[in-house]
């Protein structure tokens, strides 16, 4: 399945887009896709999606998961990305946390906040959590996945590495957490560790990669992440990016107001995002 969230910042409804590519109203079956209606996706997946409304238009598309309790982000996850940044490849995974604040719609805006003067991108492979677990063992975990979708990290270089303490601050501005357009239900992929990942700013590609070359790949980051904490129906993991990202330029190079920053990952879809300057 692929699952959407439409509609108003704040007020999405749950949806899905059928097999004609079609958005189809789920929000007399769910109220949202989020929490618990995560971990019950064979309901779902019973439905005949042609007995469900049309939605007709070209609503927004929402973040398509919706009351996400943790947004984390693992650092340096492809070993020539972290050649680009000039740091070495871990030895296990880095764990950041994004705030849920910034999650935002596929194509709403990329907003540079003020003051800002290394804003940079990203994409990355989303996991979301579809059943509760804690010390998941990494053979169990992909058990625990609801699905998977696009995300954009944007990142503020600046306040990320130049300002004292974590790379939250850098990670967390107003919608730096595009997530979408779909959620797409594991049955979809055919191999979630070989999807090709592709990015371009004002149409010239900046990042191409794979999944095939994340250092840890899915079921370990869910397994060595329950070992701290309870994973919760959605609870989304940003997994880390391929190199092309504008800090690894030579000479750097930012997003600026007026840019366009398009992205997708095979199978789960692409985004588009008109970047502006906070006002």
């Amino acid at each position: 399945m692929k699952l959407v969230r439409y509609g108003r910042r704040g007020a999405e409804k749950a949806g899905l887009v059928d097999a004609g590519g079609r958005l189809r109203d789920l929000s007399g079956v769910t109220g949202d896709i989020a929490g618990e209606a995560l971990a019950d996706l064979d309901r779902l997946r019973a439905l005949d999606p042609e007995t469900l409304p049309e939605v007709t238009g070209n609503p927004r598309l929402g973040p398509c998961v919706g009351g996400t309790g943790k947004f984390m982000c693992i650092g340096l996850n492809y070993s020539d990305h972290a050649a680009e940044s000039g740091l070495a490849v871990p030895s296990e995974p880095v764990l950041f946390m994004k705030a849920t604040s910034a999650i935002c719609g596929p194509d709403d805006p990329i907003i540079i906040p003020r003051d800002s003067r290394k804003t940079d991108w990203e994409v990355e492979l989303g996991v979301v959590i579809g059943r509760r677990g804690k010390y998941i063992a990494e053979a169990d975990a992909l058990v625990h996945v609801a699905g998977y979708c696009v995300v954009n990290d944007v990142s503020e270089r600046a306040f990320q590495i130049e300002h004292e303490g974590q790379w939250t601050k850098g990670k967390s501005c107003d919608n730096f957490g595009p997530l979408g357009p779909w959620l797409v239900t594991p049955d979809e992929l055919e191999d979630v560790q070989n999807l090709t990942m592709w990015l371009e700013v004002n149409g010239v590609r900046m990042q191409e990669g794979s999944t095939a070359t994340m250092v840890f790949g899915v079921a370990h980051l869910i397994s060595y992440l329950s070992r701290f904490f309870t994973l919760e129906p959605g609870d989304v993991i940003s997994t880390g990016t391929p190199p092309g990202v504008g800090m690894g330029k030579n000479p750097p190079r930012y997003l600026k107001a007026g840019d366009v920053v398009e992205l997708g990952i095979e199978g789960l879809g692409r985004q588009r995002q008109q970047v502006i300057a906070e006002g």
